[in-house]
Parts: structure tokens; C-alpha cells; sequence
């Protein structure tokens, strides 16, 4: 396992943008807004010619124990208890506060190796901002500008003083097995508690205030000897409604995951109903061609009469979704968990499964003779034969003619055909039409002398007549 280097500091020191200096990535959510990271982040630091380490980002802490400030402080707490070296990011232009002050006194009692970094130095005195903080007793101090890079070597050069070869920090790996779930819906539906009740820890940040989560955020789990890499999503909500910049970043980063993730659980609160929203929601999945797997959550809190009222609404306003498990679960109380996992199996294993060109070209030539297509300005479109073209969802190529005459019914019916032949569940089903090109097209036909005298003495005929 990889050693760990937590980022902890209050809101808007740059840990963020550190973090994903370090990385090399953009999977930190940054803004100058403060408090925009809530959830602990982590990721893989990479240094050419140095061995790897993880890293973990934290959300700032304000010096609050309640509400959603106290349970991000919880977070980075966490994260720096885990850690084997702590990164305290402070602000170099602002230079030491209260908070600073606070922060430093529950750091010193975690006992782990610290590393004060005064972050934002571009621009002004880097050895006057180190000045500020001697006061703080801590031998290794850094000047670094992290949203220009400066100083993040000689950052590195002082991490790896203090990084043991071997830690126990909890990474994503490489392992092309796991199945990728993302849990999607729109604000306040329970998916930090799911993912929470998954775990069996306070992992993310749960709360009854729509808007919790901000991030996505992967975090890798074995349960029953299989393995997954579950991804925590931001609520998302009408384009209308969305006027804050944090949260159109977080929209995007959640329609990021959902292209990564092999499967979407789509939640939606029983309490509430379906919404257009919900439709919304499904609509995304659905343009990405992911596997569904519809979740409704609460359920335990439901009257027989609430209940009967809510399955009427999930057959009436998702039924161009038919094809997707729909489960009963409360993320709180943990029921009906196991249906959900199942159910998620037969949604990923419908959607990676493999076909030959046999068994596909034979499903279409059933179809066909089952019901053939209507007859359109007196030609009937032929299909000829078919194959597999991807998965993932499942998509199929049908060659033929006159295909661009199938009406949006019968391809319908083609889908509806395959999914009862190859018990496809919780998946869509994709169909690209190919017309063979017409060999004689553009060509004239030229006639030899024989057929035109032919053809003269015909017309003189029938002049005659």
C-alpha cells in the first residue's frame, strides 16, 4: 500500500489546487469561493523518478462543530489521523490567523510529521511570508504558489523526508474488474447516505441541507467477494435553476461520472413522487447509453396507501424506462440492499455481455419473419445479416436495404425483440442501420447498336399499331 499525505488547512489556503498539482489531474473541485470541498478527495501523486504516494484533499476548516462545517472539520480530522504526513496550507498573503492558530494546536496532538506550506507567495516576498509563521515552531516550512507550480519540488524534496516505503492509504487501483456505479439523482434523495450505509462508515458528508455534496467522489469496496468503485455524485438540478458557478462545475463533474460508470443507480425519493426532474435525471443515463438500476429511497417511511400511490407514479411517468429494475430501499435503515446489488449485477452483466455474428444475424432473420416491416411506397426494407458492434451499452449493426424506412416503431420492436431473446435486463439496447450501396448508381446505361436498331423498329411498331 502506498504511504499518505493529507492536505489540511482552512477554507481557500489552495489545498485544492495543490492537490491537483500534485496529481496531475483536475479531479479537485477549485474555486474562489471558500468551502467548496467538503468531502475527503484522494488521488495518487506520481513524481518522475520517485516512488508514488497518495494523497488525500480535505475540506476547510472554519472552527465550527455544527452544521455542515462541523462535519467537514470531521473529515479533515479524519483524513489527518490516517495520515503518515501532513501538508498544513496556510495562507501566505493573509498570513497567520486565529483559525491557523487552532488548527495547528489538534494537529500537534495527532503527533504525525507536519509540513507547514505557505501557499500563495506569487507576487510578494516568499521569505518574508515564511517570517510570518516562525512563531509556529515547525522546522519544515515551504514557501510554494501552487496555481503556478512554484516551489512544488522542493515541497516534494521535504514529503518524502518524512514518507515511510509502505503506508495503508485506501487509492483507487488499477483493477479493470471492479464495477463502476454511480449514484445519481437530484439534491437531497440520500446518496452520500447510501454510499455511507455501503461502507459502513462516515465516509461522505450526509445532511438533510440539498447541495451537500459538491464533488464526485470514487471510492473502491469488496462486498460478497466482488469488487466495486462506487462514485458519489452532486444533486443535479433544472438548468433554470442553476446560477451558481460552484454548482455548474459540480453538474459537469457529475455528468463526467456518469460516462465513466458502467452502471447508474438512479434515486429517487419515495416520500416526494417522481418529478420531472427525475425524468431529467434518467435522460442523462440514458443519452450515455448506461445500464440503469432505479432505486427508491425511503421506502420504509411509507404508508401501504403512500406505497400504492408511488408505484402507480414509477408506471406511469417511467415507463419509456420499462426495461430498468426498479428496487425499494432505505439508504438509512439499510433494506433492501441486497436487491440493490443484484440487481446492479444483472443490469452490468446485461450490458457487457458478448454475441457472436451467428446468434445475431439469426435474432434479426426471427424478427423479421415474425413480423416483417410495412410496406413503404411499394418496397419492403430487407435486413440481410448482423453483428455485434460494442457493449456498454449493447449495440448491434444491421445491414441491408431500404432500412432507412424502419419506422421508429419497429425499431422498438427490434429492441423490445432482443432484450426478450438474450434476457437483456436493466440496459438499452442500440441499432445502427447500413444500407448497402447500390452498384448501378450514377452509371448509364449505354446501348450497342444492335439494341438501339432494336429498339428503333419497336417504336416504329408502335407507331403502326
Amino acid at each position: 500500500m502506498l504511504p499518505l499525505v493529507a492536505l489540511v488547512g482552512r477554507p481557500n489556503v489552495g489545498k485544492s489546487t495543490l492537490f491537483n498539482v500534485l496529481t496531475r489531474t483536475r479531479d479537485a473541485l477549485v474555486h474562489d469561493e471558500p468551502g467548496v470541498t467538503r468531502d475527503r478527495n484522494y488521488g495518487v501523486a506520481r513524481p518522475e523518478g520517485r516512488p508514488a504516494f497518495a494523497v488525500v484533499d480535505t475540506g476547510g476548516i472554519a472552527g465550527e462543530d455544527e452544521g455542515l462545517a462541523g462535519a467537514t472539520a470531521r473529515q479533515a480530522r479524519a483524513a489527518a489521523e490516517e495520515a503518515d504526513v501532513v501538508l498544513f496550507v496556510v495562507d501566505g498573503r493573509e498570513g497567520p490567523s486565529a483559525l491557523d492558530d487552532e488548527i495547528l494546536q489538534w494537529l500537534r496532538r495527532t503527533g504525525r510529521p507536519t509540513v507547514l506550506v505557505v501557499n500563495k507567495t506569487d507576487g510578494i516576498d516568499a521569505q518574508q511570508a515564511l517570517n510570518e509563521f516562525v512563531r509556529y515552531g515547525l522546522s519544515d516550512r515551504i514557501a510554494v504558489a501552487a496555481s503556478h507550480r512554484h516551489g512544488v519540488d522542493a515541497l516534494l524534496a521535504r514529503v518524502y523526508a518524512h514518507l515511510p516505503e509502505e503506508g495503508a492509504a485506501p487509492v483507487l487501483d488499477e483493477d479493470p474488474t471492479r464495477i463502476r456505479v454511480a449514484f445519481i439523482g437530484r439534491p437531497n434523495v440520500g446518496k452520500s447516505t447510501l454510499v455511507n450505509r455501503l461502507l459502513g462508515e462516515e465516509r461522505m458528508i450526509a445532511s438533510e441541507v440539498p447541495g451537500t455534496t459538491r464533488d464526485s467522489v470514487s471510492i473502491d469496496m469488496e462486498r460478497d467477494g466482488r469488487r466495486y468503485r462506487l462514485i458519489d455524485t452532486a444533486g443535479l438540478r433544472r438548468r433554470s435553476r442553476v446560477d451558481e458557478a460552484v454548482e455548474k462545475f459540480s453538474a459537469f463533474k457529475t455528468l463526467a461520472a456518469i460516462e465513466q460508470c458502467q452502471v447508474a443507480v438512479v434515486l429517487l425519493d419515495g416520500s416526494e413522487g417522481i418529478t420531472d426532474q427525475d425524468a431529467t435525471v434518467l435522460s442523462y443515463a440514458l443519452d450515455a447509453g448506461r445500464a440503469l438500476v432505479i432505486a427508491v429511497n425511503k421506502w420504509d417511511g411509507l404508508t401501504e396507501y403512500q406505497r400504492d400511490q408511488a408505484q402507480a407514479l414509477l408506471s406511469r411517468k417511467l415507463g419509456f424506462v420499462d426495461w430498468a429494475e426498479a428496487v425499494r430501499i432505505s439508504a438509512k435503515h439499510g433494506s433492501g440492499l441486497r436487491e440493490l446489488f443484484a440487481a446492479i449485477h444483472r443490469a452490468h452483466a446485461s450490458a457487457t455481455k458478448e454475441f457472436s455474428t451467428s446468434e445475431v444475424t439469426r435474432a434479426v432473420e426471427i424478427a423479421y419473419e415474425t413480423n416483417p416491416p410495412p410496406t413503404v411506397r411499394g418496397h419492403v426494407a430487407k435486413m440481410r445479416f448482423a453483428h455485434p458492434a460494442g457493449s456498454n451499452p449493447p449495440t448491434f449493426v444491421v445491414h441491408g436495404t431500404r432500412l432507412r424506412t424502419l419506422s421508429d416503431t419497429y425499431r422498438r420492436y427490434l429492441e423490445n425483440f432482443f432484450r426478450k431473446r438474450f434476457k437483456l435486463v436493466g440496459t438499452p439496447v442500440r441499432f445502427v442501420f447500413k444500407e448497402g450501396a447500390n452498384p448501378y448508381e450514377g452509371k448509364k446505361n449505354v446501348l450497342t447498336e444492335k439494341q438501339v436498331a432494336k429498339k428503333r423498329r419497336l417504336i416504329r411498331h408502335a407507331k403502326r399499331k
